[in-house]
This record gives C-alpha cells, sequence and structure tokens, in this order.
C-alpha cells in the first residue's frame, strides 16, 4: 500500500437532494477543487475519495454523489448502506428544492443507519440576491430535526471544505468514542482478580514518572 492510500479510517458519505442543486459540483470542489457550470445531470451513482486529518489520524472520506432525479431513486436506496454520512442539500435560489428536504429527509431514515449524522447544506450561496429560502427558517429546520447546518457556494468556493471537514470530524468524533467504550467494557475483572486499568497521579509520581 502506498503513502497516499493509507488512513486510519474510512467513512461512506452520500450526497442527497434533488437534481440540480449542485451536489456534483459539491463533491468535484471538496475533492478535486473543479467547478464545472455546464455538469450534466448524474446519472445513478458516481463516487470520489479525498483524506483529512482528524486527531492525527487520516480519514477518507468515500464520497457518494447520488441522481437526484426521480426515475433513478429505485437505485440510490442500496447507496445508503453502509453510509455513516449524509449531506442533505438543496438549492437556496429554489424553494421547492427545500421542500422536498422532508422527503429525502424521510428516505434517508428509511434506508439509511439510524446513527447516521446528517448535516443539511444549503448551496448557492452565491445566489444570494435570488434568495427563495431564509437562512433562519433552514436553520430551525435543521436544528428542529438534529442535523447540523451549513450554506455553502460549490461556485465560489465558500464553507465546501468546511462542510466536509465537520461533518467527518463528528462521524470520527462519535466512531473513536464507541471504540473507547467498547474497550471499556472488555476489561472486566474475572473473580479473585484485580486488574488495574488505570494509574492515579500520585501513583504514576511514585513510580518516578512526573504526571503529564
Amino acid at each position: 500500500m502506498s503513502r497516499d492510500e493509507e488512513y486510519d479510517y474510512l467513512f461512506k458519505v452520500v450526497l442527497i437532494g434533488d437534481s440540480g442543486v449542485g451536489k456534483t459540483n459539491l463533491l468535484s470542489r471538496f475533492t478535486r477543487n473543479e467547478f464545472n457550470l455546464e455538469s450534466k445531470s448524474t446519472i445513478g451513482v458516481e463516487f470520489a475519495t479525498r483524506s483529512i486529518q482528524v486527531d492525527n489520524k487520516v480519514i477518507k472520506a468515500q464520497i457518494w454523489d447520488t441522481a437526484g432525479q426521480e426515475r433513478y431513486r429505485a437505485i440510490t436506496s442500496a447507496y445508503y448502506r453502509g453510509a455513516v454520512g449524509a449531506l442533505l442539500v438543496y438549492d437556496i435560489s429554489k424553494h421547492s428544492t427545500y421542500e422536498s428536504v422532508d422527503r429525502w429527509l424521510k428516505e434517508l431514515r428509511d434506508h439509511a443507519d439510524s446513527n447516521i449524522v446528517i448535516m443539511l447544506v444549503g448551496n448557492k450561496s452565491d445566489l444570494r440576491h435570488l434568495r427563495a429560502v431564509p437562512t433562519d427558517e433552514a436553520k430551525q429546520f435543521a436544528s428542529d430535526n438534529g442535523l447540523s447546518f451549513i450554506e455553502t457556494s460549490a461556485l465560489d468556493a465558500t464553507n465546501v471544505d468546511q462542510s466536509f471537514q465537520q461533518i467527518l470530524t463528528e462521524i470520527y468524533r462519535i466512531v473513536s468514542n464507541k471504540a473507547l467504550e467498547s474497550s471499556n467494557n472488555t476489561i472486566k475483572p474475572t473473580s479473585g482478580q484485580t486488574i488495574l486499568v488505570s494509574q492515579t497521579p500520585d501513583e504514576q509520581s511514585k513510580q518516578g514518572g512526573g504526571c503529564c
């Protein structure tokens, strides 16, 4: 395995939302720092990867771009499988794409893992002069549904890296905490034995090692 392929965690994240909200350009901006004004609607599914660092760990994000068109919906439910994160994207200049968020959220709840981390993303923030979805309204919806929220622009790269960094960091925190809990749960004293799991600072100093 080359150095480029070394990673500590691999997280699958799906991009969902109506067709035309900019999911493909969010993906290409984050993974390749590219934006294509002529990008065509995604047919079926595409994915790309990029690695980031969190707490000195390398996290490889495998980001899946699912087709927004209705006729491909039957395919996409399979792509939720194994996803630990989802970016639910709407276009701030098209209210109809925001109205669809409820339906996408339901589909996510039906097909994805119940612990999936979801971020609501209002894309195309560069079109503020055409804004049809108030920031406060979307923020409130996200809060009511336990989602994080951010507004992005794939065109001028505003908050694109931040949105992916934020969701991947959140997933990493959950996964690493679970790993910590499960390792603690496995340390159980058997009868007649005392297992010292950790030493107090006093005990460490007695052994000649200073604390911290």
